[in-house]
């Protein structure tokens, strides 16, 4: 049985975390410039960002375990 890559593990937590705060920060400037609409439409697009980010973090666990 193979041991668990625990460092493997915290750095694609770590680039996970990373990735989401600069996804934050571009999203809050882009409502600060008003390229945005402050209606529910920026939800749509932070949450398709969401998605992708998503299967790539699943895929980073699923070979660890």
């Amino acid at each position: 049985m193979a041991t668990p890559n625990y460092g493997f593990e915290k750095r694609q937590k770590e680039l996970a975390k990373k990735r989401k705060k600069e996804d934050k920060l571009k999203a809050k400037s882009d409502r600060k410039s008003g390229l945005l609409p402050e209606d529910g439409a920026e939800l749509d697009g932070e949450a398709g960002d969401a998605d992708t980010a998503a299967p790539g973090s699943a895929e980073s666990s699923t070979p660890a375990a």
